[in-house]
Formats: C-alpha cells, structure tokens, sequence
C-alpha cells in the first residue's frame, strides 16, 4: 500500500512539474489581460479577457493557436447574435434558450469544432443574463476576447514550457507501455503461462490512448517551438520525436496483434519456443533505449543496432501457425521501430533475415 500511495505521489508530482508553467502562464496572462482591458481600453468589467487567456492557454495539450482564432470567433458570433436578439426581443428564460440555441446552431454549420460552438453558446448565455444592465457592447466583448487571446499566446511564447520535456514525457508513456507489453508476452511464452498473456493483451488493448496523449503533446510541443523565440533551437531535436511519432503508434498497433496471437498460441499443440521470447525481449529492451537516446538528445544508434540484431536472427524451426503470426507480427515491430530511429521504411524492411518458402505466406515484409 505504502508503494502503491508513493507511486501515485511521484506521478501527480510529476504531473504537477509538466504542468506548472501552464499554470503560471494562466495566473499571470489573467492579471495581465484584465490590466490591459480596464487600464488601456477602459472596459470596467473585461471578464473575458481573463477567461480568454485560461481557454486560450489552458493546462492541458492542443492547438492553441487554433484553439485563440475558435475562441474569438465564437466569442464574437455569441456576442453578435445575443446582442441582436436581445435588442429585439428582451432577456428572460424563453429568450435565453432562443438566443442559446440560435447561437449554437449558427456555430455548428459554420465550424463544428467543440470550442468554436460551446464559446458561441456561453458568449449568449452572457448577453442574454449578465450583460444588458452593464451597458457594455459587444464590441468591447470582442475585443476583450481578443486581448486575451493575444496575451495567452505572450505568456506561452515568453513563459514557455519546455517541448522537448512535452514530447519526451509522453512518448516515454508509449515505449513503457509497448516495452511492458513486450516483455509480459515473453514471460507467458517462457513460462506457458495463459493468464499471463491474457493480462498482457488486456493491457495492450488500453495502450492507445497513450498514443493519442503523445500525439497531443507532440503539437503542443511545435507549437511552442514555434512561437517562442527561447525554445526555437530545438527544432531539429524535436523533429526526431516527430519522425518517431507514427511508426511507434505502428509498432504499438502491431504489439496488441502479436499478444493477441501469443494468447492463441499457448493453447495450440506446438506453442512457441523459448527463442522467440528471447527476440521479443530484445525488442522490448530495444524500445526502452530508443526511449532514453531521445529523451538525452542523441542519435538513437543503440536502440538501431539492437533491433538490427533481431531482424538479422534466423527464423526457428518446426513453427506451429500461430508462432508464424507472432514472428510476422514482430519483424513488423521491429520495421516500425527501425523506422523510429530515422531508417526509410525500405532500408528498415531490407534488414530482416529473407524467411524460407514456408513462412512467407504469413509475413507482409
């Protein structure tokens, strides 16, 4: 129990280290835009310049450029249509669901994006309650919404969060969960051992959200990157993350295949020998150490040279099918890995181990 809770703390920890410039980016973008809206444009309650730069900024990982041109837009379409109908029609219930949904429905056929609609559709809730005794227009709503906006993206520019630390925290989460999986599927293999495989695929089968996260933070990462004169330099570093990025989520896919397979095998008259556990160890090995190359800045060179040993290892003998699967299934993980470290798919595939007449109806390599 006590590792279990000190597990957990390390992670939110760590979690609160990823997350603590944005933090800071949001506390202090929200001072400043409220400052700029009441002092330079003498709006007396700017709320959405506040509110802008927490949308715009957020904790979490996306566009944020898109997210500032969604925010601004709907903000304005909400403003523009509550203002309109409710210089016509007055506020009250009816007219706040009228003008909701006229909002959100405008919203929808222009940009279906979550963000541009549900920022169409709060921008009329406040016209249509908190605005109209304020008398406050929906140009100086729209223009708060936009010095928000431009102040979020300052404070990411000029208080950024490292990208590389985004990228490399959570690739790591997908090369951990392909490495385990991995490794736990050797394990079954070597000790014939069914509910062993069977967990291995359970937890393979949840390892795509994994890549999802990675693929978040790999946009949030070039964004920064591209935005703040202080992280411009690691451009080419963060290149071999995303060079990296679709052929892991690749070789992800095809590890829950392999499992899949693994777990049928066991129940077969001819499971599948030792040796390719030993392979599939190797690869898992391989994937920890394309992890750690990257996360220090290098040329992943060992993480290459280890799955160039595994693809230049001779098949074993006497397979039954679904061992033939399995080998197809990890000469495609390896490729894919390959391809991680910088190799052309062609260069990748032209470094397996030719399988004889056999065996070739069940590998695509």
């Amino acid at each position: 129990m006590r590792t279990r809770l000190s597990d957990h703390v390390k992670e939110r920890l760590g979690t609160f280290a990823l997350t603590a410039p944005s933090i800071a980016q949001c506390a202090v973008g929200s001072a400043v835009a409220w400052t700029i809206a009441i002092e330079l444009l003498g709006h007396p309650r700017p709320f959405f310049a506040p509110i802008s730069v927490l949308i715009c900024v957020g904790v979490g990982l996306g566009q944020r450029l898109r997210r500032l041109v969604e925010l601004v837009v709907g903000v304005s379409l909400g403003v523009g249509v509550g203002d309109l109908l409710v210089s016509w029609i007055g506020s009250g219930a009816w007219q706040l669901a009228l003008v909701v949904a006229l909002a959100m429905t405008v919203a929808v056929l222009l940009n279906s994006g979550a963000l541009f609609v549900a920022q169409a559709g709060s921008s009329a809730v406040l016209v249509a309650t908190l605005v109209p005794g304020e008398n406050v227009g929906g140009l100086d709503r729209m223009l708060d919404a936009l010095t928000g906006g431009i102040v979020g993206i300052a404070a990411v520019a000029l208080m950024p969060a490292s990208p590389i630390s985004i990228a490399a925290k959570h690739l790591s989460g997908v090369l951990d969960a392909l490495s385990t999986v991995m490794e736990r599927a050797a394990e079954a293999i070597e000790k014939r051992d069914v509910e062993l495989a069977a967990e291995a695929l359970e937890e393979a089968r949840t390892t795509q959200a994994a890549v999802a996260e990675f693929e978040a933070a790999l946009e949030t990462s070039k964004e920064i990157a591209m935005i703040s004169p202080l992280h411009r330099h690691r451009r080419a570093r963060l290149a071999r993350y995303e060079t990296a990025a679709m052929p892991v989520d690749l070789a992800l896919r095809n590890t829950r295949v392999l499992v899949r397979r693994t777990l049928a095998s066991l129940g077969e008259a001819s499971p599948p020998p030792a040796a390719l556990a030993e392979a599939m160890r190797e690869v898992s090995e391989a994937a920890l150490l394309l992890q750690l190359e990257l996360g220090a800045g290098r040329e992943p060179t060992l993480a290459r040279h280890a799955l160039l040993a595994v693809a230049a290892r001779e098949r074993p003998k006497s397979l039954g099918f679904s061992a033939h699967v399995i080998i197809a299934q990890l000469r495609s993980v390896v490729v894919d890995l390959l391809q991680a470290t910088g190799m052309s798919n062609e260069e990748a595939t032209a470094t397996l181990t030719p399988l004889d007449e056999a065996g070739k109806g069940t590998d695509h390599r």
